[in-house]
């Protein structure tokens, strides 16, 4: 309350159990209920989200009623493409139109499946009052929900649009702009500060639940990607809305080849010229076809045509930002790579986007740039490149905390208890405490970690990357497993791990282990949570967010420290920014990113005051080397042990425990 009352902004650490939904939920109810401003809750999570908007706003809006004299609003809000568009279903041929695009991408003998599942969509839109994705249950695949969705770009807009006075989207974003408090997620929010404003209603104040993840949430929402794949999709979209795309097509396998010639991994120095060449190939006939794109005949699809431009629109934005900073090619240096019949095409686009003419080229300065680049290749999608900002403190800054009250809370916010770390990445200033225009709290837990918990760390284990490791680290994971009966949650660097994990398990022991990607992450986690002799093994997606209280999670095995890939490129950027400024970059960065995700699987353990069970890290490092203490006074102050007889011993009792009662 006093955050919002003061405008100063509040960066609050707060352990599992404190109560921080309704810590912050209860003042925004009251400021907004007393016309302070509306209020904007943003989470990482859609459990998080449906938690709030179907759990704790309706019980504490009940309360605060007799205070406001009225009952405080809510609603919640997501990007367009999350919700139906009666007008995609309803046009005539439309499904055909856009879904040309869809049954080419369609593996053969699935497109009858995709046609079923955009049938049961269409009787689905009759029925739903929400036209939520997330309502839908079961779900469809992701491109039989592109046949009856359009993003912000093709959304031909409320007046505009005939079936404007009843879309689904639309009557969220009037909801949100009536309520109190606006749910809704981190990447909306970045794109409302830093692409599109007026995304969100406005609001005197933003609340950042699990503002660890808030970050990088917003790099990914602010990274952009290109492949040939993207090109040709674009170009199948154009042609079914009568565009000329020969020049496209051309553009496409241009880049193509320029990918081909690039090496995986970061580009340290900027995109190659043939490759920025080609993207300014690629941005000049996308413009080139959303031109010819002809408008849409009476009866015929507006839909069709609007996400026909939207597409070469967005793809003509990604191509001029992905150029780099660092590069200036001619189309000298492209020759041989790229069609000469397009040399003057890609002068053009070049000369375009130096005095940033495509009004597309303008809108987006508003974003940070691209500034660390990479090539990506995959089985399914060949080689992509992508481009990220480097920090997104400045745009938050300016963009987010200039002008409203922000508050940030997560039990892993400031890991060791340092909040600069995360002051200085989301733009706060970092001085003397008088200077600081925000405060910092930790709540600490309700929890007796030192009664509750073991801490066991196997420093008997030879490190990660020596021959014998795998062999002796299954070993121990067996040992552990079958001393606690099951009930365990094994959290692992890489999925191979996890497999491999699973695999000797269910060879040597008769324990049921489920493995992430057997199922979708929400169905492994409630079959985990139903029996307490089942074990699962996943990799980053259950490192946060799990939440199993009770004997069905005695133990959580984490294999190794989670240190970021060294060959990540967002990753060895930063750090040598760091380094290059006079720091350490692996302790500002990788030992941070650590010390987060340590905190966070940890975390999944005790959940209640009656919980009781083991963390056990498998990697000897967390004591043998320096930054070991750095990480474990990241965790949770659980009594701490090395001896094996003793937490095997600890996992029998509780085991039996767990039988017995």
């Amino acid at each position: 309350m006093h955050a919002l009352a003061s405008r100063r902004h509040l960066l609050v650490q707060a352990g599992t159990g404190t109560g921080k939904s309704w810590a912050y939920l209860v003042p925004a109810l009251l400021a907004a209920g007393r016309g302070k401003g509306r209020v904007v809750v943003a989470t990482s999570t859609l459990a998080l989200q449906a938690q709030l908007v179907s759990h704790d706003l309706p019980r504490l809006a009940d309360a605060a009623t007799a205070a406001l004299g009225r009952r405080p609003t809510w609603a919640l809000l997501k990007g367009r493409h999350n919700y139906l568009c009666r007008h995609r279903i309803a046009t005539p041929g439309d499904d055909a139109g856009a879904g040309d695009a869809l049954w080419q991408e369609a593996p053969p003998g699935v497109r009858s499946g995709l046609e079923t599942q955009v049938i049961r969509l269409r009787t689905w839109a009759e029925e739903t009052a929400t036209g939520d994705r997330d309502d839908l249950d079961p779900g469809v695949s992701d491109r039989a929900w592109r046949a009856v969705s359009v993003t912000a770009r093709e959304c031909l807009g409320a007046t505009r649009c005939p079936q404007g006075a009843e879309c689904f989207s639309e009557a969220a974003r009037r909801a949100a702009r009536e309520a109190d408090i606006v749910v809704t997620n981190h990447a909306l929010l970045a794109i409302d500060a830093a692409d599109r404003p007026g995304t969100l209603p406005e609001h005197a104040a933003v609340i950042i639940d699990e503002g660890h993840d808030f970050v990088d949430r917003v790099t990914g929402a602010l990274t952009a990607e290109i492949s040939a794949a993207t090109v040709a999709a674009a170009a199948a979209t154009a042609r079914v809305a009568g565009g000329d795309i020969a020049d496209l097509e051309s553009a496409g396998r241009a880049l193509s080849g320029a990918l081909d010639a690039a090496p995986v991994g970061r580009l340290a120095s900027g995109v190659p010229r043939s490759m920025a060449d080609a993207l300014l190939l690629v941005a000049t006939a996308a413009r080139s076809a959303a031109r010819s794109v002809a408008p849409a005949t009476p009866g015929e699809s507006t839909t069709r045509v609007q996400a026909a431009r939207a597409t070469l629109s967005e793809l003509e934005e990604v191509a001029i930002r992905l150029t780099g900073h660092e590069v200036a090619p001619t189309a000298a240096d492209a020759a041989g790579a790229i069609d000469g019949s397009m040399t003057g095409a890609a002068d053009t686009a070049r000369t375009a986007a130096v005095n940033d003419e495509p009004a597309s080229t303008a809108a987006d300065q508003s974003r940070p740039g691209a500034d660390v680049l990479w090539v990506e290749e995959s089985e399914s999608r060949g080689r992509s490149l992508h481009g990220a900002p480097l920090s997104v403190a400045r745009m938050l800054a300016e963009r987010v905390l200039s002008d409203r009250t922000v508050i940030m809370t997560s039990a892993t916010l400031a890991p060791g208890g340092r909040f600069d770390v995360l002051a200085r990445r989301v733009g706060l200033p970092v001085g003397g405490e008088d200077e600081r225009p925000w405060d910092s709290l930790d709540a600490g837990s309700p929890f007796d970690y030192g009664r509750q918990g073991i801490l066991y760390i196997a420093a008997h284990l030879p490190p990660p990357g020596r021959d014998e490791h795998p062999q002796v680290l299954h070993a121990e994971i067996e040992a552990l497993v079958t001393a606690a009966g099951g009930a365990t949650l094994g959290l692992f660097s890489s999925r191979r791990a996890a497999v491999a994990a699973t695999e000797i398990l269910r060879k040597r022991t008769s324990i049921p282990v489920l493995c992430q990607g057997d199922d979708t992450a929400a169905a492994l986690v409630r079959r985990f949570a139903k029996d307490d002799a089942t074990c699962l093994f996943g990799t980053l997606g259950l490192w946060q967010g799990v939440d199993v209280p009770g004997a069905a999670c005695r133990l959580v095995l984490i294999d190794r420290i989670p240190f970021p890939r060294p060959d990540d490129p967002l990753t060895s950027a930063r750090s040598e920014a760091v380094d290059a400024a006079g720091g350490s970059g692996f302790a500002a960065i990788s030992v941070n990113h650590a010390a987060t995700l340590l905190a966070q699987g940890a975390g999944r353990l005790i959940r209640r005051v009656d919980d009781r069970g083991v963390v056990a890290v498998l990697d000897s490092r967390l004591l043998s080397r320096r930054y070991g203490a750095v990480l474990i006074r990241a965790m949770p102050p659980m009594w701490r042990t090395t001896d094996t007889g003793v937490v095997t011993e600890a996992l029998r009792r509780l085991s039996a425990g767990a039988v017995a009662g």
